[in-house]
């Protein structure tokens, strides 16, 4: 009986595309029971391989391990795909054709950042939740377009199971194919359902509760006209860490191509041992390190070596190969630099001042304008929405060749020339 389960329900899938939030539904539950599963084994190995649990000799020679480990995965059992080739697929295809790529991706992943790499769990899963969205609207026999939009929904299930916010994750997930905002209209309400199912499902499963991840900043009770000043401010913090991160990527990946493709992951995994012994904010995605650094009210000097030491680190992380994804890293960069600028000038409403960094140094990463505003507004439990929109959108505006994630396009568009930063070779996110 449970070897059938699969064929029944992907025979009775062709009676759904007519309404696809419920559609939308099957791959949200998916979505969730996933990154449900995913985190909490992330969560066990973290508590042997993390580096909260040993001392810095011991991390490295954990790191380098685990660089070998990535090395061995890639040569026995395969690739493992990117976020990029998602993006393309979902361009051409609708979604990706097999989930062949995840035997590799998913322990790659979980041993990378549970040993500390610099990158989260948020590209591994969306891949994963998006591989299999694909794969049930394929085996159900839908059209490119349709198969589309349940790809989008899938990859929105898995952003809101790791941000804890529905919305943000579902326009994150809609805008994530393209340059410039949200193109694909008709999966906005699947991607919506999916969202919400997918968060549903991992807290019933004991995930996180729903609600802010973060509840350090301070509140903000009524948004100012020279706030948008001040958020301007935050955004060339934003655009410049962002710039400074993509030029960083782009030219360690020169330097490990130097490398035999097997020993990249080694090499990776010992300049981060040795940065992690610098400063523990160059190991692990930070997303429970930035409560505490902004709880601590450290001086500018202490905010400012977190975020160089974390930009150091995700970036060694993504030019070794190892796999994640740097969404959260560059929140809590423009946490960080952002609260080191505003330790400098008294007076600065450092809530407006911080989100705006947080925000602009994602967009100008991912050109994710509305999702990014969103997520950030919903994960710290901030009321600040139009200045942290007015920072999205002016970063998106100053940022128009900046990215790595090279597929992104317009829906009507074949292939553009690669931004700076794009790997036309190996990219990851």
């Amino acid at each position: 009986m449970a070897a059938n389960w699969r064929p029944m329900v992907v025979r009775n899938l062709p009676l759904i595309p007519q309404r696809p939030p419920l559609a939308a539904v099957i791959v949200g539950l998916a979505g969730g029971v996933l990154g449900a599963a995913y985190l909490a084994v992330l969560h066990l190995l973290a508590e042997v391989l993390g580096p909260h649990r040993h001392g810095p000799l011991a991390s490295l020679v954990i790191l380098a391990g685990v660089g070998v480990a990535v090395a061995m995965i890639d040569r026995f059992i395969g690739p493992s795909g990117n976020i990029e080739l998602l993006v393309d697929n979902i361009h051409v295809d609708g979604g990706v054709r097999g989930m062949r790529e995840l035997r590799a991706l998913i322990p790659s992943s979980l041993l990378c950042i549970s040993a500390g790499g610099g990158l989260g769990p948020e590209a591994p899963l969306v891949q994963s939740a998006g591989s299999i969205a694909s794969s049930v609207a394929r085996d159900a026999a839908y059209s490119p377009a349709r198969t589309r939009v349940l790809t989008i929904a899938g990859m929105a299930s898995a952003f809101a199971v790791l941000f804890g916010a529905p919305l943000g994750a579902a326009l994150f997930a809609l805008e994530l194919p393209h340059r410039r905002g949200l193109e694909h209209h008709e999966a906005i309400v699947p991607a919506v359902v999916g969202a919400l199912t997918g968060l549903g499902a991992n807290s019933l499963l004991g995930g996180h509760a729903m609600g802010p991840i973060w509840s350090t900043l301070p509140p903000v009770a009524r948004t100012q006209p020279l706030d948008f000043a001040w958020a301007g401010l935050g955004v060339a913090i934003g655009v410049a860490i962002a710039l400074a991160f993509v030029v960083l990527v782009s030219g360690l990946r020169r330097a490990a191509n130097l490398l035999p493709v097997s020993l990249r992951p080694v090499v990776g995994g010992l300049v981060l041992g040795g940065l992690g012994w610098l400063s523990p904010y160059a190991l692990t995605f930070g997303e429970f390190q930035l409560d505490p650094l902004l709880a601590a009210e450290a001086g500018g000097a202490a905010f400012l070596v977190a975020g160089l030491a974390k930009l150091a680190g995700t970036s060694v992380t993504v030019a070794a190969g190892w796999r994640g994804g740097f969404i959260i890293p560059l929140l809590f960069m423009g946490a960080a630099l952002g609260s080191a600028f505003a330790d400098l000038v008294p007076g600065v409403p450092i809530t407006v001042l911080v989100v705006a960094a947080m925000v602009s140094a994602n967009v100008g990463v991912t050109n994710t304008a509305l999702g990014t505003a969103v997520v950030v507004t919903e994960m710290a439990g901030l009321h600040l929405l139009p200045t942290t929109l007015f920072a999205a959108l002016l970063a998106l505006a100053l940022t128009p060749r900046l990215g790595l994630i090279g597929s992104q396009r317009s829906r009507s568009a074949p292939a553009q020339p690669p931004r700076l930063g794009a790997d036309e070779g190996r990219p990851t996110e």
